[in-house]
């Protein structure tokens, strides 16, 4: 149980630098995510917390205690290495038991075995515990490194990636293991990763890094609907929302978008009309997600055309539950969700049409993020 705090943490490896003056504050019993691309700095900032990497700038405190010079063994920490870290001469057991043999912190066998008859049921390898390293898949040795951190009982967990190399299934299913061991073992839970969907599902708070720096830091419903800007929008969904450019206007009073080189301009919410004409510049990018698009593959006919935008079926991918359907609309690439059922030809012609009221709205050069459709519920 610890409050963890990085003050100004700087990381440098020769002239490469991994952490940039980063600062955070979790709390205690907080299960947080670090969450960004590959090279943004997690994995470095982790092994900063754990010891293993001493930064050159910036205050590590654990329960407010400063640990820039405390060893690793002696800051009460437990981490899951993303490349297993297992002893190839020991057993599985005993490559769990090692922590509680340990002499800092010795336990009976007694002890030891209850605790990791326990784990291995939980992470579903009991039978194995014979095994060396060696006799085991990636997925199983994924779960004894979980293991040999779940046996202990330390002030803070740091989980690189645990569940990176694990089936779909027992992904999905130690997702939700995860999250009940830290509300069980009341721990603070610092999880590394850059699977969106485990972020979202397992976060308290997620911090986005990019190039050794913090992009944002909030909840996980915030990351999804008010992402700070561009790069942070596209990280979170599946498929990857479409973000394109679109001209601001008003006619005859009401607030509209020009967009997609369409001859007939959308009109956009009303709650959004004072904060888009406060922008310097009516040029803006728009964004929008695959399962806020309709479709239909014929004509539409009426008033109904005016907001429908033509275009044809330039991929599609049935993925079980659904498909993604992507659409060519002048030049740019639309990726639409539709349902598992939808049949459909490469080069049909498609009509599209946006549910405004769920628009992301971004700054054309900076990319930053303006505002949305019913913003004030997700502050």
């Amino acid at each position: 149980m610890a409050r963890i705090q990085l003050e100004h943490i700087t990381k440098k490896y020769k002239d490469t630098v991994a952490v940039n003056d980063l600062s955070l504050d979790i709390a205690d019993n907080e299960f947080f995510v670090l969450f960004g691309p590959a090279g943004a700095g997690k994995t470095t900032t982790l092994k900063t917390i754990a010891g293993i990497e001493m930064p050159q700038e910036g205050l590590v405190k654990i329960g407010g205690e400063i640990v820039n010079l405390i060893e690793p063994m002696y800051r009460n920490v437990s981490m899951v290495f993303e490349n297993y870290a297992l002893y190839p001469q020991f057993s599985v057991y005993d490559n769990i038991a090692f922590p509680l043999r340990s002499k800092l912190h010795r336990k009976d066998e007694a002890e030891i075995k209850t605790q990791i008859d326990k784990v291995l049921a939980m992470l579903k390898i009991n039978g194995f515990e014979e095994r060396k390293p060696s006799q085991l898949s990636n997925g199983q040795k994924q779960r004894v490194a979980i293991g040999r951190c779940l046996v202990r009982d330390p002030s803070v967990f740091l989980m690189d990636e645990p569940l990176a190399h694990l089936d779909a299934k027992l992904r999905h299913e130690m997702r939700g293991e995860l999250k009940e061991m830290q509300k069980n073992f009341n721990t603070t839970t610092i999880y590394v990763t850059h699977d969106y969907m485990e972020a979202m599902s397992l976060a308290d708070r997620i911090a986005i890094l990019n190039l050794g720096q913090i992009v944002q830091l909030g909840s996980p419903l915030q990351m999804y609907y008010t992402p700070i800007n561009e790069f942070v929008a596209r990280l979170f969904g599946e498929p990857e929302i479409n973000i394109f450019p679109a001209h601001f206007l008003v006619d005859d009073g009401e607030a509209k978008l020009v967009t997609l080189e369409q001859d007939v301009p959308i009109p956009v919410t009303k709650d959004v009309t004072e904060i888009l004409k406060a922008e310097s510049s009516p040029e803006l990018d728009m964004g929008i997600r695959g399962v806020d698009i309709s479709f239909t593959f014929s004509a539409p006919k009426g008033g109904e055309g005016e907001n429908w935008v033509p275009g044809t079926v330039y991929a599609f991918e049935p993925i079980g539950n659904k498909v993604i359907m992507t659409c060519d609309v002048k030049g740019q690439q639309i990726r639409v969700t539709a349902p598992n059922d939808t049949q459909a030809d490469l080069d049909q012609a498609v009509w599209i049409k946006f549910n405004m009221a769920n628009a992301l709205y971004f700054r054309r050069e900076s990319t930053e993020f303006i505002t949305r459709s019913g913003i004030e519920r997700y502050k």
